[in-house]
């Protein structure tokens, strides 16, 4: 983003109190360089999705693109694959967010079935799916939540569909966990960020994101139903999984 009102800044001042991360309207209108800046990646996990859907979408099936943000996923896909290839529900919680990416889609790809729906993923009812997309949105659920949603997607996920899980993850080695994260603060350091921006950023996603360890969302998936999961990328501390619905 070259135009500085969209860098993100949220948190390059001193607070005298560090509210709890929302996704507002404060966040909509940096959150591609803020992702950009944070995400170690995530680039490349947007680059496959398309490839993955190739891959293993039956042709006119439907995707769901679950805490979908600015639709980003949905646009991969959209710039890759034809009108008549796959329709796409994307849903968020976020006002703010399903409105700007229902307005993205309008105007990016207009010959596209794309539908953004403001939703909570725990209760919405879906429709039969061929793939299923969860890019860093499980990690802001209560833990206890989890699997019951997973279980709610394996079952709707026709035979021969696929999730992609994308997660930042924890290590259950402490000097481990210890060295990714500190690497994790030098790559946003590189990208900008003082270290105040990120104490700060991290205070706020306290009891906001609680991530799981690499072996836990495997076993999430497993006791969901899914008899094979993979780990397909891995950047420091942030990891993207494929489980297959067998046919």
């Amino acid at each position: 983003m070259s135009d500085a009102s969209y860098r993100d800044a949220i948190f390059s001042t001193p607070l005298d109190k560090v509210a709890r991360f929302s996704f507002d309207e404060q966040v909509v209108a940096c959150f591609p360089d803020m992702i950009r800046r944070s995400v170690p990646g995530y680039g490349q996990i947007l680059g496959m999705l398309s490839l993955i859907a190739k891959r293993h979408l039956r042709h006119g099936a439907h995707v769901y693109d679950l805490g979908c943000s600015l639709g980003a996923s949905g646009l991969a896909l959209a710039g890759a694959l034809p009108a008549d290839a796959f329709g796409y529900t994307g849903i968020d919680l976020s006002p703010a967010m399903a409105a700007r990416a229902k307005q993205t889609f309008l105007d990016e790809c207009p010959d596209h079935a794309m539908q953004v729906e403001e939703a909570d993923i725990r209760t919405y009812e879906y429709a039969p799916s061929g793939m299923i997309i969860l890019n860093f949105t499980l990690q802001f659920l209560p833990p206890a939540d989890r699997d019951a949603l997973l279980k709610r997607l394996y079952n709707t996920l026709e035979p021969g569909g696929v999730l992609i899980l994308s997660e930042k993850t924890i290590d259950a080695d402490e000097r481990d966990n210890a060295w990714r994260v500190e690497r994790y603060h030098d790559f946003k350091r590189a990208n900008g960020y003082s270290d105040m921006e990120i104490s700060q950023k991290r205070t706020a996603l306290e009891n906001v994101l609680i991530p799981d360890t690499l072996d836990a969302l495997h076993e999430r998936l497993s006791l969901a139903g899914f008899p094979r999961s993979m780990t397909w990328f891995q950047y420091l501390n942030f990891t993207s999984l494929i489980a297959f619905k067998e046919g």
